[in-house]
């Protein structure tokens, strides 16, 4: 296949753009009840719970999926796992410490620049958390 030719650094990229569709379509959703809940006549408020909804939903969702299975819909869909240094399971201090720049967005950025310097090719999350992202096995068919 194509997709294992790539390096783990494009193939991250692609399943993050994955994971960003994944936790829009949930605050599309989790934001509409929200709005019908708080303001039935004016669906135009919707926009209004997003910076409320997003850092929520995010943290939920990337904290969940690494922790209970070691990958997000992105990182599952590019044979991606996040493991602790020593081979395991990350823990939930791990996975919570790890994805606070993924609150929303942008930060993530920053996580990589910064870990780029100091330590060439993860992010500065990864290295405080002592995690990394690494290859799972690919079934063969």
């Amino acid at each position: 296949m194509v997709i294992f030719m790539a390096s783990i650094f494009s193939r991250r990229i692609v399943a993050y753009i994955a994971d960003f569709f994944v936790v829009s379509a949930f605050m599309w959703i989790i934001s509409f009840f929200l709005s019908l809940v708080a303001n039935p006549l004016s669906m135009f408020t919707i926009y209004s719970y997003f910076p409320f909804v997003v850092p929520v939903v995010c943290m939920i969702y990337f904290v969940l999926c690494e922790k209970i299975k070691g990958a997000t819909v992105g990182k599952a869909l590019m044979y991606l796992e996040v493991r602790s240094y020593n081979g395991h399971p990350i823990n939930w201090a791990q996975a919570i410490v790890r994805n606070l720049t993924k609150i929303f967005w942008i930060p993530i950025i920053f996580d990589w620049a910064i870990g780029k310097i100091i330590r060439k090719g993860d992010r500065l999350f990864n290295v405080i958390t002592k995690t990394v992202v690494i290859e799972e096995e690919v079934p063969e068919y």
